[in-house]
């Protein structure tokens, strides 16, 4: 039987999709305030640093994937301004519909696309760059999601994998106290529900590291690809060009 990883566990594709979407339909409310929370506000910073690196500019078309609450896409809506484009997208409704919300209040209408990343509703060479922020690890086929972000980008394009990724050696103890000790507990806390936090922590443990992920990205269509650690690991930033 065809199987993949959700945390430590191996289930079925369209079990893993379901639980998937449980997770987030349990967090969308709240899920702001848990990244707030769980990073000491350290994701905002790791998103604008992706932003400064895609080097995106007024004008250009942006894609981004698995966008939940709109974070990174309000940010490049503001940098491509008015002649631009951005369309933040997810798989996820309640998670959609929380950002959409959020940016709509927030005075800034996008385009809002319910879509699976492994299968875009997109024409090929339609974007100048492709966000996904902590997303990628919840991809049942990440080659997939891969292939399709390097297909619908422009030649010259740029994707951006912002991702929890291998953090240094000798910060591991104390990073997996944090992880299954206080992000359950504050998922308690915080949302009643502290499975989901339990299941994020151990879907980063089997996530590959950020030399596998590099080498996955050039195998799914990627010309060149660099990474940078961020917070000693705990996340890194995958760049991936296509000419």
């Amino acid at each position: 039987m065809n199987t993949t990883d959700f945390g430590y566990e191996r289930v079925t594709p369209d079990e893993k999709t379901h639980r998937v979407r449980g997770v987030f339909d349990s967090v969308a409310r709240r899920y702001d305030v848990m990244n707030d929370l769980m990073s000491a506000g350290l994701h905002r910073g790791w998103k604008r640093f992706a932003l400064e690196v895609s080097g995106v500019r007024e004008g250009r078309r942006v894609l981004d994937l698995a966008g939940g609450t709109g974070d990174l896409a309000k940010l490049f809506a503001k940098r491509v301004g008015p002649r631009g484009s951005v369309v933040h997208t997810d798989i996820n409704g309640a998670m959609l519909e929380t950002g959409r919300d959020r940016l709509i209040d927030e005075g800034v209408v996008l385009p809002t696309v319910q879509c699976n990343a492994e299968a875009l509703p997109f024409r090929r060479h339609a974007f100048d760059c492709v966000t996904i922020g902590f997303g990628l690890r919840n991809v049942t086929h990440k080659d997939r999601a891969l292939a399709e972000m390097a297909r619908v980008l422009v030649p010259g394009g740029i994707a951006l994998v912002l991702e929890f990724s291998r953090v240094a050696a000798p910060l591991a103890p104390l990073y997996d106290w944090y992880s299954f000790t206080m992000l359950p507990l504050l998922g308690r806390l915080v949302v009643h529900d502290a499975a989901s936090y339990r299941y994020l922590a151990e879907s980063i443990r089997v996530h590959p590291d950020q030399h596998a992920l590099k080498a996955l990205m050039e195998r799914s269509g990627f010309d060149r690809v660099d990474y940078y650690n961020l917070a000693a690991g705990v996340v890194a930033l995958h760049v991936g060009r296509v000419y």
